[in-house]
Formats: structure tokens, sequence, C-alpha cells
């Protein structure tokens, strides 16, 4: 500051170098009063650059991003979804941000998520609609869907209307395997789409040209783990070669198996009681032939004697 006034008073010296008697101590009056004014002007504007904020308890609405989202888990908090471009996002951010002073008074955490820099947040809440806000509760998700006024929220939070509307499944919650997926998508659509403007814009090539390229590149990625899912798939239940068994044409089916058993058995002692019955009528025949003879020879030798 004293250098600023030295060198105000040095100018108003200089100013005087030249100027006819007259109008001397008039010209040296406006200058050392100009100089009076700059000293407080540069004091003020330093202030107002330097000084904080005092338009709120809370100076800025939290911004989430991808790699802190997991502090919603704690605490109580109540984040926005929304846009730049989007007009309503637009005109609910006055209200949010009026709100989000009496985040410390309501022990509440209040932040907000741009959708087009936080794609994959916006997968893994599955935002369709802006803006979209959601309230979190130790890690239980629930869905806004009232005013969106500063009184409405200010209410909502105070008498603890959350309560009323049902928190989000386990399966879709943001922590949730299936929702960690959908982010994980959701960022990679985002690297293809930076990658195809990045082929057209900087590499010069034309749109089917980079069309071309996913194609290939897919192709390629699909062949590669269908290859990996086979080697892992053999690996972990390797195939046994067997010899084929030779069997009849005629191979009962397993339901009928059991009686057709039984009805082969039933033929088997048939056939053996058929079969001692025949050696029996044999061994009868057998000795019936050989009592007819012995009659035979008897008859003939009595037969013989008489002729004699």
């Amino acid at each position: 500051m004293r250098r600023a006034a030295n060198e105000a008073g040095s100018g108003s010296l200089c100013g005087e170098v030249g100027l006819p008697r007259g109008l001397r101590g008039g010209r040296a009056g406006d200058m050392s009063l100009s100089g009076r004014l700059v000293v407080p002007l540069v004091v003020s504007v330093l202030l107002c650059c330097g000084a904080p904020r005092a338009d709120g308890r809370r100076s800025d609405v939290r911004v989430i991003t991808d790699e802190n989202w997991t502090e919603l888990l704690e605490g109580e908090w109540m984040i926005e979804f929304y846009a730049p471009w989007c007009p309503a996002c637009q005109n609910l951010q006055p209200e949010w941000e009026s709100f989000a002073e009496w985040g410390e008074d309501l022990e509440v955490n209040v932040g907000k998520v741009d959708v087009t820099e936080q794609t994959g947040l916006s997968g893994r809440f599955i935002i369709t609609a802006l803006p979209s806000i959601y309230h979190c509760k130790d890690g239980e998700f629930r869905r806004y869907q009232g005013p969106r006024t500063k009184k409405d929220f200010i209410n909502f939070i105070s008498e603890k209307e959350w309560k009323n509307i049902e928190p989000v499944s386990s399966w879709f919650g943001p922590g949730s395997v299936l929702m960690s997926s959908m982010s994980a998508l959701f960022r990679l659509s985002m690297y293809i789409r930076t990658c195809h403007n990045y082929f057209i814009e900087d590499l010069g090539l034309p749109v089917w040209g980079s069309y071309t390229v996913f194609a290939l590149v897919t192709l390629l990625s699909g062949l590669l783990l269908g290859l990996c899912m086979i080697f892992v798939a053999d690996c972990l239940c390797p195939s046994k070669r067997r010899k084929p068994q030779p069997y009849s044409s005629r191979k009962p089916l397993p339901e009928f198996s059991q009686p057709l058993k039984k009805v082969v058995e039933e033929q088997e002692a048939d056939e053996e009681d058929v079969s001692e019955e025949e050696m029996e009528n044999k061994e009868e025949t057998n000795k019936n032939f050989a009592q007819n003879a012995i009659r035979q020879r008897s008859v003939g030798s009595s037969l013989a004697t008489d002729k004699s």
C-alpha cells in the first residue's frame, strides 16, 4: 500500500512539471485526491477476492464421482443427478444450493452428480430422467419423487418422510454385483464413443471405417472368449474316453428289465423241469426195452425146446 501511495505521489510530482503556475496547484490537488482513492479501492478489491463466501453455512454442494461414491454408504445423504444442458436441472440448482445451506443443521450431506462426466454412476443408479434425486441412509437408497423446493426438501429430512418410501432392493442397489456390472458397461460405452471420435476426428477415418474396426474387434474378442471358456471347461471337467461296449440289438428297457429277468428265469426253470422229465422218460423206455428183450429171449428159448 505504501508503495502504491509513493507511486501515486511521484506521479503527481511528475505531472506538475511543465505546468503553468496557475494550474500547477489544481493539478496537484487532483492527483493527490486520485491517489487517496486508489488505495482504498485496491484494498477493497483484495478483500472481496480473498474473503470466503458468507452466503450460507455450506459454501458448495459436494461433488460425487466414481472415485468417492462409496462415501454415500455411510451417514445420510441427498444426491442430485443432473446434466448442465438440462433446463429442469438449471431451474433446480438455486433450490438445491439453498437446501445445502441447511445440511449442517439437518445433519444431512447434500451432493450432486454430473451424469455427463460420471457415466459409471448414471449406470450404477439407472438414471432414466433428469434431474433425479436419491435419499441414502446408511446404505439404503430411496428415490425422491416429491416436490422440488427447499421447503419440501427440509421437511422430507426433518419429518423423516423417507421412511414412507420403500428402499431399493439389494439386488438393484448401487453396491450390488448387477449394478457394478451395469456401471462397467456404461463406462465401456463411453470409452467406445471416445475411441470412435478419435478415429473420426484425429485419424480422419470415415464413419464406416470406424464401424469396421469395432466389428473386427468384437469378432476377435468373441473368438478369444470362446476359446478361453472351452479351455476352462476342459480343465475343470475333462472328458473321459470310453470304449463302446457290445450289446444285443434287442436291449430291454430299464423299466422292464426286472420283469423280463423273472420271465427268463421261469423259462429256464421250466426247461430244466422238462429236461428232467425227458430224462426220466428215456430211462423208463430203456428199462422197458430191456425187459421186452429179455422176455423175447425167454420166449424164443422155450419155443426151441418145444420143437425139439
